[in-house]
């Protein structure tokens, strides 16, 4: 079933509280899926690159063979970004699994995330000089708790919580996506694409990788390699709408704005707000009066409809 939020601030100078914010619409949403709980946080672009790596699925625990290999791995990720080019300014250890590091680096954000995830077990979750992608087993009162998100402050996010149906509890299959290895790009959805594989195949044939089989992954990469070549969000997101088959909602980011898209069928439900503050998009209604404690009027976009907005 799964639950999706998207939460973008208009006239934003960055400073409000986003990860509060949206841990309250996707715990409304908990019944949509307990499983784990992901966000997508922007904050103001910065000229450091901000790249978040999981070195595993979890804490040793006791694990003394495991965590040994979580030291080497966060050793070894560090060693091959400096030898990738980059200059780590700092690196936060988020958890025993998840480290964030703080990057000087102008060159290709692919070979670098190449490299870090040449050591065995790891995988680079983001990069970006706005984005940062926190996903985790649990509900999002867990893992905003786990993650310190509680305080995070931002200007726009999406977020997604998920029932796991086809595929492993594991974060690795929790959503949302970056749209490797282009800076800055996300996506949460929630439905599902018929011609998966036939696009997987193709993007594949332009060099791109992909961490999971998620068909949210796929959308993420598509819209991304579109806009590299000319597009602008709302034109790829139009564009897909053309290209990719199946019943599907999904929310994109980038690092100055947020858009949602409905396909043909509208199946997949989406309520919206809009404000003169802040415009709030999610699976229910009650996700959205989780952060508007006053009377609202609500609605649902039509099918086939692509919107964009602003910070």
């Amino acid at each position: 079933m799964c639950g999706i939020a998207g939460l973008i601030y208009r006239g934003d100078n960055g400073g409000h509280r986003l990860g509060d914010d949206l841990t309250r619409m996707l715990q409304s949403m908990r019944h949509r899926g307990p499983d784990s709980t992901g966000y997508a946080l922007y904050r103001n672009p910065a000229p450091e690159l901000i790249m978040r790596v999981k070195l595993a699925d979890g804490p040793a625990d006791g694990d003394l063979e495991l965590a040994d290999a979580l030291r080497r791995r966060r050793a070894g990720v560090q060693a091959r970004v400096r030898a990738g080019g980059a200059e780590i300014g700092a690196v936060q250890d988020v958890n025993q699994y998840t480290i964030a590091l703080t990057l000087s680096y102008d060159g290709d954000i692919k070979r670098l995330a190449d490299l870090a995830e040449s050591v065995p077990g790891t995988e680079v979750l983001s990069a970006g000089h706005a984005l940062e992608i926190v996903k985790d087993l649990g509900d999002a009162r867990t893992v905003a708790s786990a993650y310190g998100l509680d305080a995070y402050v931002g200007s726009h996010g999406i977020g997604h919580v998920r029932m796991a149906t086809e595929s492993d509890v594991d974060i690795s299959n929790a959503h949302p996506y970056w749209a490797y290895p282009f800076s800055d790009v996300a996506v949460v959805h929630n439905g599902q694409l018929t011609n998966y594989h036939h696009w997987r195949r193709r993007l594949e044939r332009l060099g791109h990788r992909f961490a999971s089989d998620c068909d949210s992954e796929i959308i993420a990469v598509y819209l991304a390699q579109r806009m590299s070549e000319g597009d602008s969000l709302k034109e790829a997101m139009c564009r897909s709408l053309e290209d990719l088959d199946g019943v599907f909602t999904y929310i994109c980011v980038t690092d100055e704005a947020l858009g949602m898209a409905k396909d043909e069928l509208a199946a997949k439900p989406l309520v919206l707000y809009e404000g003169d503050e802040l415009v709030a998009l999610a699976s229910e209604e009650i996700a959205i009066r989780a952060v508007i404690d006053r009377e609202i009027e609500t609605y649902d976009p039509y099918e086939s409809e692509v919107m964009v907005w602003r910070r």
